[in-house]
């Protein structure tokens, strides 16, 4: 998993609330287990017609947003069915971080798992942030985890915080795998008294 420390992008004002895991990425692409080509179909119904143009007035099919980095959304984001395709999704369009006032717990757990920051603020604090996303003109944040705070465009900072654990595995690039093989000496040191103590096994 990619290392988080320091995020500078630009940031995506999707102001709705409720923003669930089928809008993200529609069920008919549960199908996979991989983890790439998703980011292709993230928001498929709200980016493209049927036909597959796209929809122009949606946010991400508009410059400077299409190649965001950040998404400033409004309540509840990544509510609705548990699936972990929705961070993949995201994570392959290029989106480390999503900032909102409220998670689905789901969510809010998987984004860790896959290398991708979910930010929880004050409704005053996304007020702020999403009239930044919304200037065309220098929609960019920084976001810095080592500091735990967002940087705006106008040089003032808001704070977050974050569970100690969750930030040090972003900071180490350590998913569950990553932190199993930290104990990768123990693992073996145990495989080898099995061996020796349980040979039947």
């Amino acid at each position: 998993m990619e290392k988080f420390d320091t995020l500078n992008g630009v940031a995506a004002p999707m102001d709705m609330i409720n923003i669930d895991t089928d809008k993200i990425i529609p069920k008919l692409h549960l199908r996979t287990i991989k983890r790439t080509g998703l980011g292709k179909v993230l928001f498929e119904e709200m980016r493209f017609e049927p036909d597959g143009s796209e929809k122009p007035d949606f946010i991400l099919n508009k410059e400077p947003y299409r190649g965001s980095k950040i998404i400033v959304a409004g309540d509840n984001f990544g509510c609705g069915s548990s699936r972990e395709h929705a961070p993949w999704a995201l994570l392959d369009f290029g989106i480390r971080c999503v900032i909102s006032t409220s998670f689905a717990d789901i969510f809010y757990n998987n984004c860790f798992k896959n290398g991708i920051l979910p930010i929880r603020v004050t409704k005053e604090q996304l007020d702020a942030l999403m009239a930044d996303a919304k200037d065309a003109e220098n929609p960019e944040l920084t976001v810095d985890l080592v500091k735990m705070e967002i940087r705006r465009p106008n040089g003032v900072t808001v704070s977050f915080e974050l569970d100690a654990f969750r930030r040090e595995c972003l900071l180490g690039g350590l998913d569950d795998i990553g932190l199993t093989m930290q104990k990768n000496d123990k693992i073996d040191s145990f495989e080898v008294q099995q061996k020796q103590n349980q040979s039947w096994l």
